[in-house]
This record gives structure tokens, C-alpha cells and sequence, in this order.
């Protein structure tokens, strides 16, 4: 498996209008209508997932293996976060992420990301129990 090289300061983008399926109340993590923190864990991944995409190779992909978030501010529903992912340490197959979510100019999560390259068919095949 050849893998793709990464530089830090690769970095991408996603945003997110926050609806009531994005809700702490939807997700189960709490009994009040703003963005959920597992809303904003997922928002974190798509963010590191496009970082990556253009330049990840058929058959490489990447999946995470650690997270730490700091949900610092609530986001009522109807207003739109944006998600910045820069990628911060190679080690082999290792790519680490700092991940930065606004609501407008306000700092509402700071999310960690480590995620490990790895063989996609592999992956698929022993998560089912395949040798």
C-alpha cells in the first residue's frame, strides 16, 4: 500500500446550518435545542475527511481513531457554523488535525482529530469478519 504524502497546513472547510436534527435534544447528549456536541464531533471529521480528499488515492482512505472536543458555546438552531481543519502532524500513517468551529466570528468548539490512512478494502473486509 503506497501512501499519499501530507504536508501540514493542508486544511479544508465545511460548514453546517444547525436544525433541530442537529440538536443535543435529537442526538440524545442533552435535554436543550442547540447544536449537540456529537453534531459537532461529526462536523470535525467531514471537515478532516475534505481536507484529505483531493489528494487521497483509490483504494487509501482514512478513518478516525481519536478525538478530544472542547464544546466551549451553544448554537441555537438556524444559524450557520463553519468548521476549518488543518492538519497539523504526519506520523506514517497517522495525520492529526486541529479543527476550528465558528458561529459567525464567535469560537464555539475547539476538536482535536487523529486519523490513521489505511487500505479501504482491508478495513471493509476484516470489520466484517473476513480474513
Amino acid at each position: 500500500m503506497e501512501l499519499p504524502e501530507f504536508a501540514p497546513g493542508l486544511s479544508a472547510r465545511v460548514e453546517l446550518t444547525v436544525t433541530d436534527a442537529d440538536t443535543a435534544q435529537s442526538h440524545g447528549s442533552g435535554d436543550v435545542p442547540v447544536l449537540g456536541t456529537p453534531r459537532v464531533l461529526a462536523l470535525a471529521e467531514a471537515a478532516t475527511v475534505a481536507a484529505t480528499a483531493r489528494q487521497m488515492p483509490g483504494g487509501i482512505t482514512t478513518v478516525g481513531v481519536r478525538a478530544e472536543v472542547e464544546h466551549r458555546a451553544p448554537t441555537p438552531v438556524g444559524r450557520l457554523v463553519t468548521a476549518l481543519a488543518t492538519l497539523t502532524k504526519v506520523d506514517g500513517r497517522r495525520l492529526t488535525f486541529e479543527v476550528v468551529l465558528r458561529d459567525g466570528e464567535d469560537l464555539i468548539a475547539e476538536v482535536r482529530v487523529e486519523r490513521m490512512m489505511l487500505d479501504r478494502q482491508r478495513f471493509i473486509a476484516r470489520a466484517q469478519g473476513e480474513s
